[in-house]
């Protein structure tokens, strides 16, 4: 999935059970992200990974628009949350709808 004009912020810290999630930062700023108790800083061309099961939360820090792709292994319930989440009157941030796709 490729994220464009990214605006600073980004989503709650959640953990996927199923997923491996790798993050490949294009073009913009900075991104901050925390893995496990890791704290990394990536800049574009920048890469890191973040295993199943691992909580994991990211934020977007640059002036202007980003760009980031997310690979998601196997790709499971995600690409259903992606679907659901992306109507307009769609709730992302809801618990049960992150629990239902595999994730808390």
């Amino acid at each position: 999935m490729e994220n464009r004009d990214m605006v600073r912020g980004g989503p709650p810290r959640h953990v996927h059970y199923e997923q491996e999630e790798w993050f490949f930062f294009l073009e913009g700023g900075e991104v901050i992200m925390e893995i496990g108790e890791q704290e990394i800083r990536l800049k574009p061309g920048d890469s890191v990974l973040a295993s199943r099961k691992v909580p994991h939360v990211w934020a977007y820090i640059g002036e202007q628009p980003g760009r980031m792709l997310f690979v998601f292994t196997p790709a499971a319930k995600i690409e259903s949350f992606f679907e659901e989440t992306s109507k307009p009157d769609a709730k992302v941030m809801d618990p049960q709808r992150f629990e239902a796709h595999g994730m808390k």
